[in-house]
């Protein structure tokens, strides 16, 4: 694919030498000739004139310098996501049918073109749809409904009565279903209250891998269609998530919170229980949520509070050190005018 041709495949607008051949994609450092670049983050602007890629994709209003064929487009993030598809090894092709070492119970309904690999365990009255492949070592445990076209890696854990729409991708490791963290005490014993309820997870979802889901005391954990969890997320019983929202890894949400559509939660965030967070907002990398957030803003720091005033408190705390050096400095003075005073007297 020559670069005038991946112009017109991601609709973009060519500047420069379209006849180069474009063989793969890369970073904006790694790149080499041959191969096309993006550039999405500004941080990252001073790189484009030193990489050595034969085309980069930019946003239409960058106005830098660059040594090779530039491609604007709208999104440089989503055209790059699409020449990703096109440029993506082959994928390993996956024939239908019920490995010889799985086990599958006789009451189970499995769709047509089905895959279920070595060591699966699919117990009584689960459904799964056409088109749906489940990797080694995967366990199903029994009524649970499996959509159409979804894609378990290998190791899933689903427990009892979970549904799952269609399109669902889970990763490696993932445990959907586990008991929530229900307890009463009894004197000096905790008393594990039984988690009856289960987990509803939508249509489009993916779920990365080591992602814990408990069911629901009562009731059902819901996630909603098309939201995008990170690795090693943590998500409590009776917790409710939004459409279209995305969280990043180590994010850990309490019992029955609920957040919002199209919420964006950066990494290693914390929400406590209860809590209700808005639609659009967006919940930055580590903030501890104590109390409801309001939709369509941003919170950070510990605790969360909306961004600009986590920005001037943090200011304000590096300047503490300076600020105690002054006072020590004022106190060393105040002492040395009251000894003056005290010898006058």
């Amino acid at each position: 694919m020559t670069v005038s041709e991946l112009a017109n495949f991601i609709d973009g607008i060519l500047e420069g030498d379209g006849s180069i051949e474009i063989r793969g994609l890369a970073g904006l450092t790694e790149a080499m000739l041959g191969d096309v670049t993006f550039l999405a983050n500004p941080k990252y602007e001073k790189l484009v004139c030193e990489t050595k890629a034969s085309a980069v994709i930019v946003g239409y209003d960058w106005k830098g310098d660059a040594n090779c064929a530039i491609i604007r487009v709208k999104n440089p993030d989503l055209a790059f996501a699409k020449l990703a598809e096109l440029f993506a090894p082959p994928k390993k092709t996956i024939k239908p049918g019920i490995h010889p070492l799985a086990c599958v119970n006789p009451e189970a309904k499995i769709g047509k073109d089905v895959f279920i690999g070595p060591f699966c365990v699919i117990e009584e009255g689960v459904v799964i749809g056409e088109r749906t492949v489940i990797n080694a070592g995967c366990w199903i445990s029994n009524d649970t409904i499996i959509g159409k076209d979804c894609l378990l890696y290998a190791n899933v854990s689903i427990r009892e009565r979970v549904k799952i729409g269609d399109k669902v991708i889970i990763h490696n490791g993932a445990v959907i279903g586990s008991d929530g963290f229900g307890y009463v005490k009894n004197g000096e014993m905790w008393v594990k209250i039984p988690q009856i309820g289960t987990v509803e997870i939508g249509d489009d979802v993916e779920i990365g891998a080591n992602v814990t889901i408990d069911r629901a005391r009562f009731g059902k954990t819901v996630i909603g269609r098309g939201v995008k969890i990170d690795n090693l997320v943590q998500i409590a019983h009776n917790v409710k998530i939004g459409d279209n929202t995305a969280m990043a890894a180590q994010t850990g949400i309490s019992g029955s919170s609920v957040i919002g559509k199209n919420v964006r939660i950066g990494g290693q965030a914390g929400f406590a229980g209860h809590l209700t967070v808005g639609d659009n907002a967006i919940v930055g990398a580590q903030a501890g949520v104590t109390k409801d957030v309001p939709a369509g803003i941003m919170v950070s720091g510990y605790p969360a509070m909306p961004h600009d005033k986590a920005l001037e408190l943090h200011a304000h705390m590096m300047r503490i050190p300076k600020l105690k050096e002054r006072i020590a400095e004022l106190e060393k003075k105040i002492a040395e005018l009251e000894q003056q005073l005290k010898n006058k007297s």
